[in-house]
């Protein structure tokens, strides 16, 4: 995968590419907005939003309890 990255420039990354970086276990936490303020949003490779919390910590726990590798996205 780097050498395709190397050969076409990060722009030619497919989305099942990008979706298949990191593992099958990988999650994006990222802030959502919600009615009175902000989550922390829990999204599975593809996008799909797995489940919310409160607090950001709260998120990458839920997420490492079911076996799963959280990282931030900004």
């Amino acid at each position: 995968m780097m050498e395709q990255l190397k050969q076409h420039g990060a722009n030619a990354v497919s989305p099942e590419v990008l979706a298949a970086w990191g593992g099958p276990n990988l999650v994006y936490v990222r802030p959502v907005p919600v009615p009175g303020g902000r989550a922390w949003g829990i999204f599975a490779q593809s996008g799909q939003p797995m489940g919310v919390t409160e607090e950001r910590d709260l998120a990458f726990a839920a997420a490492r309890q079911h076996e799963l590798e959280p990282v931030d996205v900004h």
